[in-house]
């Protein structure tokens, strides 16, 4: 008997470890006008991800599974939003989530160097999440902060005129 067939205990789907967050998840799915109509039930969907990201943090099969068969939509329309925008991620992420802004102007101004940077510092891809749940590392298109070219963001909170030499202070920052 290998350990995949004997240690199926281990591997409770994230709806049976946190049953807490599933009822609070379907709690505030209740509250929505969620009727007969899957077209008017598909415009409650990015709501609904968004609310169940907040909760369980990522949107693993089973909670796309769950926003799908209460909204009545099938688990591939809610894959397709989940897939095509960049803030929803089907994986766990790291207590910090650094992200570097790649768009144009902070390209430009130095933010590969910064993104390289952070990948030798952390030992991560970008997407990657550290082994030990700490860092998750990612890239973003833009984030509407030009002026501050080139920008980091850590949990949301901004450095601006970011560099390379900068990258060891903004991990001490999440330490």
């Amino acid at each position: 008997m290998s350990c995949a067939e004997c240690c199926d205990h281990e591997k409770l789907n994230i709806i049976d470890k946190f049953p807490d967050k599933l009822a609070e998840l379907a709690a505030y799915m209740d509250t929505l006008p969620v009727g007969s109509d899957r077209r008017r039930n598909r415009g409650l969907l990015i709501q609904c991800l968004h609310r169940a990201q907040g909760v369980f943090g990522y949107l693993p099969e089973e909670v796309q599974t769950f926003v799908a068969d209460r909204l009545g939509l099938h688990l591939s329309e809610v894959y397709g939003v989940v897939s095509f925008y960049s803030f929803f991620t089907d994986k766990p992420q790291g207590k910090y989530q650094i992200n570097i802004c790649t768009g144009t102007a902070c390209f430009v101004r130095g933010a590969g160097r910064v993104l390289d940077e952070f990948k030798r510092y952390l030992n991560l891809e970008e997407g990657e999440t550290s082994k030990d749940g700490k860092f998750t590392l990612g890239a973003l298109r833009c984030v509407g902060a030009c002026s501050l070219a080139p920008v980091v963001m850590v949990n949301g909170k901004v450095y601006a005129n970011a560099t390379a030499k900068m990258v060891a202070d903004i991990i001490q920052d999440c330490e």
